[in-house]
């Protein structure tokens, strides 16, 4: 019989109705299953395809109310971390659990005065403060019966290796592990071989369904003085829309938002030279519509997922064409509708090549 959720508790079915979950994605159709019967599972799926719910309705389905903690789950973003945190605190809300999530970036001893008050029942967090906080003593793992790494693939890329290897020399033999990744490289390939049981199952969704609809536009201009007043243009035409403007370093993305705000647009920023708390703000006044517009750098092309995105618009084009990808990956979520127009000038010739080129690969796979 095919996998639904009325097969889950009551208390997670009324959590998901809450949630508008009416049916399972593919990747919770063939991973839930699975983890409710007790495997460990190496998942392949993009973010935007369900995933969290994948690996955290069978943690919820596993824990009570009176128990430790259970469940520990490292992601490479501060931004990912609270928003697998918000997931899991709104789908195990009639368990009433305690769901953490702690990062870099923001005072430990914050941290510290939580942990020594309380112990959750899952924590979500970022590798280097998690291991802090570990080597603290202030997170037991003696009743630990989950391990989650989410993106594995970005994981391994941003040098987090060595704290993940230690991190799991903390845990219980016995526990069970999901590892999620929208890529499988040789180097994630070796770590599932190590650390996921022997019977583990690899479970793979690309579908069409889920494949990102997205109209691609090459806006091309002479100069990149142009670039400003036909930013304007699109922003005026898409008025109603949720927009992310991705720019190549802080100091651009600081001018050019001072810039809209002084023409009369409602923005933010998103950049690295912010406070976690600045940057927590920005992606609130987003996330709830308050502001249509942000304008980014890189930090945030990736692991956020953020709904309601319509267009995306490269005011720079990047060198790396890998971060062209994950950008415009910000629109077209679980099979919607996205555009991503991209300002072009000559000069940006073989960043397009390179771009061209790599998506002709992804097409051959």
């Amino acid at each position: 019989m095919d996998f639904c959720f009325t097969q889950l508790s009551p208390n997670i079915q009324r959590a998901l109705k809450d949630m508008g979950f009416e049916k399972p994605t593919p990747i919770q159709k063939e991973a839930i299953p699975l983890a409710l019967k007790g495997y460990d599972i190496l998942g392949q799926a993009a973010t935007g395809t369900g995933k969290t719910a994948a690996f955290g309705i069978p943690i919820i389905e596993g824990t009570e109310k009176d128990d430790g903690l259970k469940a520990l789950i490292l992601t490479p973003t501060r931004e990912l971390a609270l928003q697998v945190k918000e997931q899991l605190q709104a789908l195990s809300k009639y368990k009433r659990l305690k769901v953490f999530s702690f990062y870099g970036g923001t005072p430990v001893q914050k941290d510290l005065q939580l942990l020594w008050k309380t112990t959750p029942h899952i924590a979500v967090g970022t590798p280097g403060r998690i291991k802090d906080l570990t080597m603290r003593g202030l997170l037991n793992y003696d009743e630990l019966r989950y391990f989650v790494l989410d993106e594995a693939d970005r994981m391994l890329d941003m040098g987090f290796i060595e704290d993940i290897e230690w991190l799991i020399s903390q845990l219980p033999k016995e526990r069970q592990n999901f590892f999620f990744s929208a890529t499988i490289p040789r180097e994630v390939e070796e770590l599932a071989k190590r650390h996921l049981r022997r019977d583990y199952k690899f479970v793979k969704v690309i579908t069409e369904e889920l494949k990102p609809k997205i109209e691609e536009r090459l806006i091309k201009l002479s100069s990149s003085k142009q670039k400003l007043s036909e930013l304007e243009k699109i922003l005026r035409e898409h008025m109603l829309e949720k927009i992310i403007v991705f720019v190549k370093t802080k100091k651009d993305a600081k001018e050019i938002t001072e810039e809209l705000k002084r023409r009369g647009f409602n923005v933010v920023s998103l950049h690295g030279d912010m406070s976690q708390r600045q940057r927590e703000n920005s992606l609130r006044l987003f996330r709830e519509g308050k502001v249509r517009i942000v304008v980014a750098t890189d930090v945030a092309s990736r692991g956020l997922d953020i709904k309601g995105v319509s267009l995306v618009i490269n005011y720079h084009i990047p060198e790396d064409p890998e971060v062209y990808i994950h950008r415009i990956g910000r629109t077209g979520r679980i099979g919607a509708y996205g555009k991503a127009y991209s300002l072009i000038t000559p000069e940006d010739s073989r960043a397009l090549w390179r771009i061209r080129k790599l998506k002709e690969s992804y097409a051959q796979t």
